[in-house]
């Protein structure tokens, strides 16, 4: 089962959420926490392979929460769960380094595809949200699969993870040289002018 832990400030979401994991036979909720602060501390003293947190919480919210792992080089695979439909927010946990971004409405079987998919290394997000923030994404020719190289696809998933290009360079042990000539080959295969847009292309066209 995969092991997953829990980020709410509300106990009785907490736990119902918690409960619908367990539901499952997939996934467990290994430990859960009301705010990023203890989930930083719990995640030293027992690591998951998932962590599922709201976006806004006391003390240190979802967003912080994510930048702090991954300005400390953590590619903890983080999955947010929000009841805020709000492309900002979204773009916002996308730039921070989230994996994926669903809301709370999500059905069971689709959060556990989620959880899944994250765990797996995979990406995954609210669709009426990328196509919010994805202008012209949509009316752009579907991206061929073979558009990318294994290699490149590797640096836009962790890209999509928040990675900089040195955190991205120790992870799959290449240059950090290479690895900037590999984003700017993505960028020009997918003619995307930025790195979050790359990444909204290969969310939308299924790359990643």
């Amino acid at each position: 089962m995969i092991q997953v832990g829990l980020v709410d400030d509300q106990a009785l979401v907490r736990e119902g959420i918690a409960r619908l994991i367990e539901l499952s036979n997939k996934a467990n909720t290994a430990w859960q926490c009301e705010d990023g602060e203890s989930a930083l501390k719990k995640l030293a003293e027992h690591p998951v392979e998932v962590l599922i947190c709201d976006i806004r919480m006391p003390r240190l919210d979802g967003i912080s929460l994510l930048r702090k792992l991954r300005n400390a080089g953590s590619t903890q695979p983080t999955l947010i769960l929000t009841t805020f439909d709000d492309h900002q927010l979204f773009m916002d946990a996308l730039a921070a380094g989230a994996n994926g971004f669903l809301l709370k409405d999500v059905s069971l079987e689709k959060l556990i595809m989620a959880i899944e998919t994250v765990a797996a290394g995979g990406f995954i997000a609210e669709p009426r949200l990328v196509s919010q923030v994805s202008t012209g994404i949509e009316d752009a020719p579907p991206a061929d699969p073979e558009l990318l190289s294994n290699k490149e696809r590797e640096v836009l998933k962790l890209v999509a993870g928040g990675l900089s290009n040195r955190e991205i360079a120790d992870v799959i042990h290449l240059a950090e040289g290479t690895v900037k000539n590999h984003v700017s080959n993505i960028l020009t295969k997918l003619n995307c002018r930025d790195r979050t847009q790359a990444v909204l292309y290969a969310i939308h066209w299924q790359l990643i």
